[in-house]
């Protein structure tokens, strides 16, 4: 186990490098000058050139990224082009929007799928089952782009039951979770059903119905357990990709996490926004899978035997 907690954390610093190094030259690539979206059209080119030599982007490329590296193993992000102050507490303040609701989305999807899923295992190729895997599929096919104002319209406009944007208010987090939730139901219960149905005709099943256990126990302790790596994968998978930041809908809802915080600095050149941005989301998609591994030995030893 500790080598291959060795190997993580090297290939945690290995991809961390090369995805930081191609955001940082493919976004130098984007047309634009930071510069000029700071200032304007009109502003004089001796204006423009005291802030370019301020910011340090009149250095050669190379030597801006010599110094983008020292600064990210120095744990600084540099300063926002922006915002103007460091790029550090930019994260420091809209992460812990995204991880909540990325947190609470998973919950969502949690509640929904397990349910469904196994209603829809138990009474495979019953109307129960047709029904679950329909309403699954529209899950799935539904586009956060169009679900999320839909959900406004209904909810916000027409019912002025919940907030129509922002994080400000107590159930603010309410649509913009449903939205991103349903879309992972659908997947966990598709996924759920399917390991359920594999799992109900192994020999221990059986077993554990002839000794007359409930279905309760069977279903429950014996089937799901064994059920949950291949749930897990996508948990993971998932997970990763709303810690991600689930840019369409935090645009959509106006939510203050790191999505919306990407998209507002690539629309303004802010480099090292974009760059601390996308690294962070990297970072975090590795240690979610890495995390699903070792839930994988934890549930399954003879993975933790193999590693």
């Amino acid at each position: 186990m500790l080598q291959y907690l060795v190997r993580l954390v090297g290939s945690l610093i290995f991809i961390s490098w090369v995805v930081g190094s191609m955001v940082f030259f493919l976004i130098h690539l984007v047309p634009g000058d930071p510069v000029e979206v700071m200032l304007g059209d009109w502003a004089s080119p001796a204006d423009a050139d005291a802030l370019r030599h301020q910011l340090g982007l009149d250095l050669p490329l190379f030597q801006q990224y010599i110094h983008y590296l020292t600064g990210i193993v120095q744990g600084d992000f540099g300063q926002s082009l922006f915002y103007q102050q460091p790029v550090s507490e930019l994260i420091t303040n809209r992460f812990p929007y995204t991880l909540q609701l990325a947190l609470l989305s998973l919950l969502i999807a949690v509640l929904i799928a397990f349910p469904l899923g196994i209603w829809a295992s138990i009474r495979a190729g019953k109307w129960p089952d047709h029904l679950a895997m329909s309403v699954s599929l529209i899950g799935v096919s539904v586009p956060n782009f169009w679900l999320g104002p839909m959900l406004i319209l209904a909810f916000s406009i027409g019912l002025s039951l919940l907030p129509v944007s922002g994080a400000e208010q107590p159930f603010s987090w309410v649509l913009p979770a449903i939205t991103l939730g349903t879309a992972l139901a659908a997947i966990l219960a598709r996924m759920l059903r399917a390991s359920l149905l594999e799992i109900y005709h192994e020999d221990f099943i059986r077993t554990a119905r002839a000794k007359g256990l409930s279905g309760a126990a069977v279903y429950g302790k014996h089937a799901l357990m064994n059920a949950m790596l291949p749930v897990i994968t996508v948990l993971g998978l998932q997970l990763g990709t709303l810690l991600g930041g689930a840019v369409i809908t935090e645009v959509v809802f106006d939510w203050p996490g790191l999505g919306q915080l990407l998209v507002e600095s690539i629309q303004r050149r802010d480099y090292p926004v974009v760059q601390a941005c996308i690294l962070i989301i990297s970072v975090a998609y590795i240690l979610v899978n890495g995390l699903t591994e070792v839930v994988y030995a934890w549930l399954d030893p003879r993975i933790r035997l193999a590693k």
